[in-house]
């Protein structure tokens, strides 16, 4: 794929997806790391439900760390692998305390240092919470960008600097929340929705359905305007 279609891709996801930013409810990068925890092999829907009532009595380390395992538990227990995350999450809380002033660190290794928290949970913090030109691989970015030939790859590591390598530097900042927004409800794992695509006709994925030619030239999507 070369770099002028690579750069028509974003100007066009850009438009479709005006506002590009994660779908966790958060309200200090505290709530969004313990969110982005809580996530894994969850949907951000079940995590908001569960995170609403948790952040209303406790949302700093300290006071999430005082409910201690069995009282986390409580709140994320709807959550897949609720006691691993909430072993995780009083581990970060404490770590948090004890090495950080309570406060959540705006550097790879010392997110990655964190209890619960890995490459992609780091890259998620770096681009949200301090603005920096990330790619956090999840399911969708890996899916699409082997899908879509934008960063083919083996593993989430490849693909990640592919990404990095090739996406145009005017929508880098923007691009994580762009294509898992895409992935989430438009290139889906399964019968992904061609005919709903503003870059259907730049992607060169073999197996995609073609639509009418009114559908191509890069129409809004619904689902984000």
């Amino acid at each position: 794929m070369n770099a002028e279609k690579r750069a028509e891709i974003f100007r066009r996801l850009s438009i479709a997806i005006p506002k590009p930013t994660t779908e966790l409810a958060f309200s200090s990068t505290f709530e969004l790391l313990i969110a982005v925890i809580l996530s894994a092999q969850a949907t951000d829907k079940g995590v908001n439900i569960a995170t609403r009532k948790l952040f209303a009595m406790a949302n700093t380390p300290q006071t999430i760390f005082d409910l201690g395992i069995e009282g986390l538990e409580r709140y994320i227990k709807t959550i897949g692998l609720y006691h691993a995350k909430a072993k995780n999450v009083i581990a970060c809380c404490n770590q948090l305390i004890q090495l950080h002033d309570s406060e959540v660190p705006n550097t790879r290794a010392a997110l990655e240092a964190l209890p619960g928290v890995g490459r992609k949970t780091a890259n998620v913090i770096l681009n949200t919470a301090f603005g920096e030109p990330t790619i956090a691989v999840d399911t969708h970015l890996f899916r699409l960008g082997n899908r879509t030939k934008l960063a083919t790859g083996k593993n989430v590591l490849v693909v990640e600097q592919k990404y990095l390598r090739t996406i145009p530097k005017q929508f880098l900042h923007d691009a994580h929340h762009l294509l898992i927004l895409h992935g989430r409800y438009t290139c889906t794992a399964r019968s992904p929705k061609c005919g709903e695509c503003c870059i259907v006709d730049l992607c060169e994925y073999r197996h995609k359905i073609i639509p009418t030619p009114h559908l191509m030239a890069g129409e809004t999507l619904k689902a984000h305007s």
